[in-house]
């Protein structure tokens, strides 16, 4: 074993206790909530090391990472994951090299995406990523635009919606950050009633995936703490 993957072991198995740990904390399974390995600026020999452990899925920010790294790592059959704010231009790449599309916030993606997967003879499981949060500098769907926009990608065929994305707040305050999660769940529920089929809540990550899990993610975004600081 390399050095890499004994760090990257040791890393998983924590990360992993943690999640059920914080599962148990709020009477859930375990089994309900999974890993999203984020790997944005770390090289393809580090995801290589990942792989040997057994991961197969990994979030990634920026379309030009993902295009570098799927040629490098070309043999390991992996899912790319477009966790970023996704530009109309990148729908090319990301309907030939993406599996997900994490960050859908606006029509004009969803149109783009969709005319590129056509061509490509494809669909995508996509999110619809809400901004709950007031900071400035974070992207997403405002809640209000929610229904409205969940209509119009019942015409996109390609796109399969499976749920909803946030990122929350970055305060030292649990309870501004754990509303950010509570305003997505309530916004999937009443998405539910209104007769979408939205399973998944991809919220949470390193410093504040227990107060996502409380509040209903199924699915946690975990980067620095499987694979270190970045620089």
């Amino acid at each position: 074993m390399s050095t890499d993957t004994a760090y990257l072991a040791s890393n998983w198995a924590e990360i992993r206790q943690r999640v059920d740990d914080a599962c148990h904390a709020a009477g859930r399974d375990p089994a309900t909530v999974c890993i999203l390995p984020v790997s944005k600026t770390f090289g393809s020999d580090m995801i290589r090391a990942a792989v040997a452990l057994g991961l197969r899925r990994f979030g990634e920010n920026r379309v030009q990472e993902i295009r570098d790294k799927a040629a490098a790592l070309a043999d390991c059959g992996i899912d790319w994951v477009v966790i970023g704010h996704l530009q109309t231009n990148k729908a090319k790449e990301v309907a030939r090299l993406a599996s997900e599309v994490q960050s859908l916030d606006r029509p004009e993606l969803a149109l783009a995406l969709h005319r590129q997967l056509q061509q490509a003879g494809r669909s995508m499981d996509v999110l619809v990523q809400v901004k709950t949060s007031p900071e400035p500098e974070k992207h997403g769907l405002p809640p209000a635009q929610l229904p409205a926009f969940l209509d119009t990608l019942r015409d996109y065929d390609t796109l399969h919606v499976r749920g909803l994305m946030t990122m929350a707040v970055h305060s030292d305050e649990a309870a501004e950050v754990r509303g950010c999660f509570r305003l997505l769940r309530q916004l999937r529920d009443q998405s539910v009633a209104q007769g979408h089929d939205l399973q998944r809540l991809s919220m949470g990550m390193s410093g504040d995936f227990p107060l996502a899990i409380a509040e209903g993610a199924t699915e946690v975004r975990i980067g620095t703490a499987i694979f270190g600081g970045r620089t």
